[in-house]
């Protein structure tokens, strides 16, 4: 064999792994997902629906290249330790947490898995990552929004009730954003409003509270985001009606229980930027490396029906903001 064929035969031999891998499927990646609430919860299955939709955009398909490993919690604390510590144990390239309630356990069961959030108030102030701007660590994600929101809820307490004259802000206390969602309302200024506070933690309290404060005329309420009222929005929307109270909420799933107006994150539409933060650690980026986000959109929605129930004419400057209004 001439010295030209031989070198040409063995660069070809040489070659046969390269492309034998180039045809080979991508190597399957797994994605652990701890969802707070149950498999039925129609927020949560839009959530995990727009995620894995927008991970199949980005070339992660079910079946292909991906595997995705789901617990859902129902609403019950005492199971979220013990499904963080299966999916760990599953080895995940990622893991991803919709709510506080489940990144804290998943932050407890791993300190290397990277994890990405959504819907978070405060991360830092819950120690969940050393900053916005650097996270450190194993975590990065988006905060479900900034405590200046407060002051758009107070703002639109008084221009749905203008006959407002005081509002109970509930709030729990007990942890980080509950304070600071507080501090940010009371620093909102004067809108002729004198404020009080509710604790959010026990359904019983909540409604003794919320009677004590009706007995008086010209109440409004403004429910801060908490872990309770997350579990339990019917039980609060229904306290606010039974009760008269216009009342504004933090998320959209209150009206879905009978609130009258929310303004905050489009939870869903978040999902889509957290499964670009998938991709990106899923083909080498660090969490420690990526910012943590606040929301590009925030929605304002108004529950008519509730509005009638409870005597309140909606302005019509409001209706014309509103992103989606319930008949």
């Amino acid at each position: 064999m001439r010295r030209r064929e031989f070198i040409t035969l063995i660069g070809g031999v040489a070659a046969w792994p390269l492309a034998a891998r180039a045809q080979q499927p991508d190597r399957v990646r797994r994605i652990g997902v701890l969802m707070h609430v149950s498999e039925s919860d129609a927020d949560g299955q839009a959530r995990l629906t727009t995620f894995v939709k927008r991970l199949k955009e980005l070339g992660w398909a079910e079946g292909r290249n991906l595997h995705l490993d789901i617990r859902w919690g129902a609403d019950d604390p005492d199971r979220y330790p013990r499904q963080a510590a299966e999916l760990v144990a599953m080895a995940p390239d990622v893991l991803v947490a919709p709510t506080s309630f489940t990144l804290a356990p998943l932050q407890r069961a791993t300190r290397s898995i990277p994890i990405v959030f959504m819907g978070v108030i405060d991360p830092v102030g819950a120690g969940f990552v050393s900053s916005l701007a650097k996270p450190g660590g194993n975590t990065t994600g988006f905060i479900a929004f900034e405590y200046t929101i407060g002051a758009k809820w107070l703002e639109l307490l008084k221009e749905f009730a203008p006959t407002v004259t005081r509002a109970a802000v509930l709030r729990d206390a007990s942890i980080a954003s509950g304070v600071g969602q507080f501090a940010a309302i009371q620093a909102a200024g004067a809108v002729g409003i004198d404020l009080s506070v509710i604790a959010l933690q026990d359904a019983g309290e909540i409604e003794r509270a919320i009677a004590a404060f009706a007995s008086d005329a010209n109440g409004g309420l403004i429910v801060t985001a908490s872990p309770f009222g997350a579990n339990h929005p019917e039980v609060i929307a229904a306290l606010a009606a039974r009760y008269k109270l216009p009342a504004v909420y933090p998320f959209r799933y209150f009206i879905g229980a009978g609130g009258l107006i929310s303004y905050g994150a489009d939870l869903v539409s978040q999902s889509r930027p957290a499964a670009d933060y998938v991709d990106r650690i899923l083909k080498g980026e660090k969490p420690a490396n990526l910012p943590v986000q606040a929301p590009t959109k925030y929605e304002l929605v108004i529950n008519l029906r509730t509005a009638k129930a409870l005597g309140v004419t909606v302005p019509d400057k409001l209706l014309a903001l509103a992103d989606e209004v319930i008949e």
